[in-house]
Order: C-alpha cells, then structure tokens, then sequence
C-alpha cells in the first residue's frame, strides 16, 4: 500500500509516517525540515522536502499514492496571515487537486478544535455545533478555509475524511507542554483566576490510531469531521503542579485575575500587531484564556462511526511525556 504523509517533519505526521513504515506500508513523508526528514529517512521512511504551497511539487507526489495522510499545516497563534493562507488553505488546495487529477483512494485530513474557540466555556462541542462568527486566529481562520476546499473536493467526487484533534501532546510535543514549561522556567506565568479550568488532551498515539481508523472507516464516514480526545478533561493546574513536582520547577505563587491577565495580553498583542513585531509576544489573549477556560469536546460521533477508542489514558501520556522531556531536555 503507497501512502502519502504531509507535515512528516511535524508532531504528527511523522509520529504517523512512522507508525505506517513499522506497519510495512510504502510511505513518503514530506515536510520542510530537512533535519527531520533525514532522521525519517533513517528510520526506512523515504522523505521528499517541499513546500505546501509549491503547486508542481505537491500534485507530483499525489501521483501513485493509494491514500494521503494531510497532516501538514503552519500552526502557531501568531504569525502573517499571508503565511497561514499559503499553507493552509493554498496547501490543502495542492493537496486536494493532487489527489482528484492522481485517483487517490482517500484523502485523511487533518484540522482543528481551535475553530471552535469563542472566549467562553465550551462543554462537550459536537461537530456540528454553531462556530464562532469570528475565528480567534489566524490559524483557525486558514484552518476552517482549509475545511471548506476539502468539503468542496468531497463534493467532486474525493473520498475523505477529517478529524479535528485537541491539545495534542507526548513525547516530541514541541508546543503544547513544552509552552508551558518554558513559561515556568521563566517564572513569566501566574495563576489565571481560580485556577480550575477543565479542558480536554489528546495523546499523540491515540491521534494516529484515529487517523488509521479514518483510513478504512465505512462509506458513510466520507466527507464528515470527528472530534478526537482521551475522552477523559483533566483539570489543568493540576497537570501543571504534576510537571512543576516531575520536573523540579516551581510552582507559580502569583495568582492573576482573568479579566487583569486578559486586559494586558490584549494590549502586548495590540503593540505588537502596532509596531511590526515579528516576533511571537510572550502572552496572548488565545493562550490567557486557554489556561481559563473550560474546553471538552463530545467524542461520541469518532467512537460510532470510527470504532476510535483512546489507548493511553491521561496519566501513562503524561508519564511518557515526562521521562521523554528528563532524557532529552534535561
């Protein structure tokens, strides 16, 4: 079986990329991080740099693949918005007219909860649920473009399945509890409000295990999106006050109010947006409110129709995560 990986260099492309290789698929990973992709190419997986948005190139390597894996994407809360719309929505575009013109089995997309995200609690979200009537960024903006040329893509005739998983995290996270952690170390970030935010994560294994299922999911799966979890919100501070204890770093002793932690990420990210600043500001108003408020999707639809059951719970991830970060970062 010939698949396709896109985002190989990233976390999860090339956790799936290798995941396929031990399953004995021919795979061809393709990213922009020529680093990783010689570590891939190590490991028996073959790699072909390239660029999302690089029409010619990316159509070529839809040529021959039975099914292509989109898990390539510029994910960052910050950053041009020209950049996000060229890998996105431009890349999804190359991706999607690759598959049509090459008759690629199926297409398994990859996007975003962060769609969703509306600076309020939001319990148990259902895929169908209305979005916000303004993206948070442009991230989710790109991303829910992105949707849209999938959707219209199925609509021509391209089998394909999305899922949109949260929080991802384990070993080889470089963003969601390496952010954190790197905040701690700095002793840059307090305690937002009351500090009992709930929200959902997701193990990187579980993620590729959902994307496998979306490969060979029955028809009626096409041409839908499925939330993917652990299924299980954890509190947040929590798992932070675990790391602080697994890592030896201290704890934040200073308690903020949301409205005052908000107020102040709004104007760093409005000085920033003010004066050019490229760079990424230390705080912003997404990741202030991340650590507030209460996010759970309703995974109910990917466990129906998907067969998707999370195979590492919460606390095993995390404690994978933790001797990951000791033997590599300390």
């Amino acid at each position: 079986m010939n698949v396709l990986v896109t985002g190989a260099t990233g976390f999860v492309g090339g956790a799936l990329a290798k995941r396929l290789q031990q399953m004995g698929m021919d795979v061809c990973a393709t990213g922009r991080n020529l680093h990783k992709g010689k570590i891939l190419e190590q490991q028996g997986v073959q790699f072909v740099a390239a660029d999302l948005a690089d029409t010619k190139k990316i159509k070529s390597l839809c040529a021959e693949r039975d099914f292509v894996f989109h898990c390539g994407a510029l994910s960052s809360p910050w950053g041009k918005y020209r950049d996000f719309y060229a890998a996105n929505v431009i890349g999804t575009q190359n991706i999607v007219d690759g598959c049509l013109q090459h008759g690629v089995k199926r297409l398994i997309h990859v996007s975003t909860p962060s769609i969703y995200f509306n600076f309020r609690d939001r319990l148990l979200v259902k895929e169908d649920d209305p979005l916000p009537s303004a993206m948070v960024n442009s991230y989710a903006q790109t991303k829910l473009l992105a949707e849209k040329v999938v959707d219209r893509a199925f609509t021509a005739g391209l089998a394909v399945v999305t899922i949109r998983p949260r929080a991802i995290f384990g070993p080889g996270d470089q963003a969601i509890l390496p952010r954190i952690i790197d905040a701690l170390q700095q002793k840059r970030m307090p305690v937002i409000g009351a500090g009992k935010s709930i929200a959902d994560l997701t193990y990187i294994d579980n993620v590729v295990d959902s994307l496998l299922l979306a490969q060979t999911s029955p028809r009626h799966t096409l041409g839908k999106k499925y939330n993917i979890t652990n299924g299980e919100p954890v509190a947040m501070w929590p798992l932070i006050k675990t790391l602080c204890e697994e890592l030896q770093l201290e704890y934040p002793k200073r308690q903020v109010s949301y409205g005052v932690a908000l107020t102040a990420a709004i104007v760093v990210e409005s000085l920033y947006k003010l004066l050019g600043i490229t760079a990424e500001p230390k705080i912003l108003p997404y990741s202030i409110a991340l650590l507030h408020k209460n996010i759970t999707l309703d995974i109910s639809s990917a466990q129906r129709d998907l067969g998707y059951t999370p195979r590492v719970n919460i606390r095993d991830g995390l404690s994978h995560f933790i001797t990951w970060w000791k033997n590599t970062h300390c």
